[in-house]
């Protein structure tokens, strides 16, 4: 994924009331603290940062000293790490209202992956430092988190199981059946198909092959991100391609 060297991540303190309201609703949107009053709310808002980013903007690097865990307020975020074969692999993506970067609170010193904002976006900064001590008056917090790291890891083994399949027509079968609700056959590409091959192990020109044989095929229809699954028993057969 390129990378923006022109723009930094611009750091800003809350600089009115709005801006104090606009954290506090975000941070109420978070899984993470849905639960927290407002007067509690209030009072953590005055404690985060807001940072800016440019499209393909750095965030953070992996192995970078942790300065805290971060909420997307507006935009997108990418995670990703680069494999011992210098190929960047997309961990996670996180949206408006997600958490992400957790474990830096007790774990981990330094970040274990790369932050990339895939458009223009803006996340909460919620200071380590700060946020120990605003958890230690508020232990049920501490429950929120795990639930939260919990559905993090989930993420990373759906991603493993993506890759366990050596073919990228079973890998991405396996990954549309699973983005589709009981009585849906529409799913919604939530990100660029760029993204999604680096999520799925492969380069673009790979996936693009992928889905044109499922299209040949009568599996699917792709109309821009939109792909509406024709026929989910076809698609299934790739699985047992082990």
């Amino acid at each position: 994924m390129p990378t923006s060297t022109l723009t930094p991540p611009v750091e800003e303190k809350p600089s009115n009331q709005a801006v104090l309201t606009a954290i506090a609703h975000s941070l109420r949107q978070s899984e993470l603290f849905k639960r927290l009053d407002s007067p509690s709310l209030s009072e953590l808002a005055q404690l985060c940062r807001i940072v800016k980013l440019a499209k393909n903007g750095i965030l953070f690097h992996e192995g970078e000293v942790a300065k805290g865990f971060y909420i997307v307020h507006t935009g997108s975020i990418s995670l990703s790490r680069v494999s011992r074969e210098g190929k960047e692999q997309v961990i996670s993506l996180f949206r408006p209202h997600d958490c992400f970067a957790e474990a830096t609170l007790s774990t981990l010193e330094t970040y274990p992956a790369t932050a990339t904002a895939l458009e223009s976006t803006q996340v909460i900064l919620v200071s380590k430092n700060s946020f120990r001590s605003f958890i230690a008056e508020r232990p049920d917090l501490a429950m929120s988190m795990l639930a939260s790291m919990s559905l993090h890891l989930k993420h990373l083994v759906q991603m493993i199981e993506d890759l366990k399949f050596k073919q990228i027509e079973c890998r991405l079968a396996n990954w549309l059946l699973r983005q589709l609700e009981s009585e849906s056959d529409t799913v919604n590409l939530p990100f660029s198909k760029k993204v999604l091959a680096s999520r799925l192990g492969v380069t673009s020109e790979t996936l693009s092959r992928a889905f044109a044989r499922f299209r040949k095929e009568g599996l699917i229809t792709v109309n821009t991100s939109e792909i509406l699954i024709e026929d989910r028993d076809g698609l299934a057969s790739y699985l047992q391609e082990l």
